[in-house]
């Protein structure tokens, strides 16, 4: 498992270019009628700290908020595997899927109006508030009884995905208002705490639950998101003013214009098709591994494994394509997400197989959730970005609504052959993903060289695109 508003305000004049992999999932400057109405403030705008104790302090908290948040979600294996076999037994893979799906789709889907919210407001509503949400999702979800499948969704589908998205867009935001030489350090910093979630949590429930039971280990569960989320509300405060917006501006953050331009219709493609089948390993990588031999003492660290080796991913591949490109980055890792669960995942038959997928899909998948932002960006205007990925979020907020409970769909016969067609079905996807990518690469590249040719430029084996 990809933002911050205040970005291209921060310092008047950078290039679209020069933005980091996730620093600019809100959006919030999608309009040209937004940024005129904005105050003229140069002088605080272009004295970006770039560090400090106060800049560094904001983002210990971030990533707090994004352990709390989407390291939850990242963990939602463990629910997949001890709900199909304890809590909602009578319920198929697909239904228990869509408690997850439902959690991503609200983290997307809504990402690009709460960017404008944060624009206009600043985190001093959106924090506390959606810190509450996840608190309180999770005790109620503690109350959750067997079978009561209705009682999952309200508290972990609905009120924990509407949480998270609450405070996921201002926890990435909000680093733009400190950093600009080293915002994509920072940013993978923060988002490095999505993945650290998705390693603690699995290990933290897989151990309590068969001691404590479902009741108090999601308690404490709920304990541990409190505690980060406090210290996120404390240490988040924003350097910059709240822009003012009027409401209709506020809700313009989707721009649907760009499907005139056949780099962005690939570049929306594949965000669809590679978020389709991007989190089923994550999902399904437990009960596929046990099927297939391995005991379930080790099969219950896999998930931990992908996600301990996307703390890499979320960091690097940003601070790399500020120097190579971000397409070039982007279309060879996608593609190796790809052709890595044809070639790997769905052959395995032993441990060692198994262990190496999920250390190299942890460490390539990671980088597309990273890198779409300045993908999208690196493909549209700068005015209309917002606008434009948050048209690029819609899209991936429906593939993730239904990617998880259509493997659930593929899985239902719990055959072996079922779990090798759900790796086939998932390498496919995100190939797809990968192909149209490079498409969109090829159309870039073929720009790149007209653009030098006009300019009387010399040509080079390597585009920086």
């Amino acid at each position: 498992m990809t933002d911050t508003p205040e970005v291209h305000t921060l310092v008047e004049g950078d290039e679209v270019k020069d933005k980091s992999p996730e620093c600019d999932l809100a959006g919030a400057e999608s309009d040209p009628a937004h940024r005129q109405d904005s105050p003229p403030s140069k002088p605080v705008l272009a004295d970006v700290p770039d560090g400090g104790w106060r800049a560094w302090l904001v983002v210990s908290g971030a990533s707090c908020t994004l352990f709390a948040s989407f390291g939850i979600i990242n963990a939602f294996g463990v629910f997949q595997d001890y709900y199909n076999s304890t809590r909602l037994p009578n319920e198929t893979d697909s239904v228990v899927a869509l408690i997850g799906a439902i959690q991503l789709f609200s983290l997307y889907g809504l990402a690009p109006l709460i960017g404008k919210i944060f624009d206009a407001h600043g985190p001093k509503v959106l924090m506390p508030l959606g810190s509450f949400c996840i608190v309180f999702s999770i005790m109620m979800l503690s109350l959750a009884k067997v079978n009561q499948t209705y009682q999952y969704f309200l508290a972990q589908a609905v009120l924990f995905g509407i949480g998270s998205a609450m405070v996921f867009t201002p926890a990435l935001a909000i680093v733009g208002h400190y950093f600009r030489s080293k915002r994509a350090y920072a940013l993978g910093i923060v988002a490095a705490g999505s993945s650290l979630g998705g390693v603690i949590f699995p290990i933290v429930l897989q151990r309590l639950l068969p001691r404590l039971g479902f009741g108090w280990s999601i308690r404490i569960m709920g304990f541990i998101a409190l505690a980060c989320l406090t210290f996120s509300c404390v240490t988040m405060r924003p350097r910059l003013p709240p822009r003012q917006a009027s409401l209709g501006q506020i809700l313009r953050f989707i721009d649907l214009g760009g499907f005139r331009d056949p780099s962005y219709c690939l570049a929306t493609a594949s965000a669809f098709f590679t978020f389709y089948a991007l989190f089923i390993p994550y999902f399904y990588i437990k009960q596929f591994a046990e099927l297939h031999g391995m005991s379930p003492q080790l099969a219950q660290y896999l998930l931990p494994i992908i996600n301990a080796a996307g703390v890499p991913s979320r960091i690097i591949p940003g601070i790399l394509a500020d120097k190579v490109g971000v397409l070039n980055m982007m279309v060879p890792l996608t593609l190796g997400s790809g052709i890595l669960s044809l070639a790997l995942w769905l052959p395995s038959t032993g441990n060692v197989p198994l262990i190496l997928f999920a250390v190299f899909y942890g460490l390539l998948s990671g980088s597309f959730v990273s890198l779409l932002p300045a993908f999208v960006a690196r493909i549209s205007p700068q005015p209309l970005f917002g606008a434009r990925l948050g048209a690029v979020y819609a899209f991936v907020a429906v593939a993730n609504l239904v990617g998880t409970p259509t493997g659930g769909g593929i899985t239902q016969a719990g055959t072996k052959a079922a779990y090798r067609n759900l790796a086939a079905f998932a390498g496919t996807m995100v190939t797809v993903g990968g192909l149209c990518a490079l498409g969109a690469w090829l159309i870039e590249a073929r720009k790149e060289k007209r653009l030098r040719q006009e300019r009387g430029g010399s040509l080079t084996l390597f585009l920086r695109i």
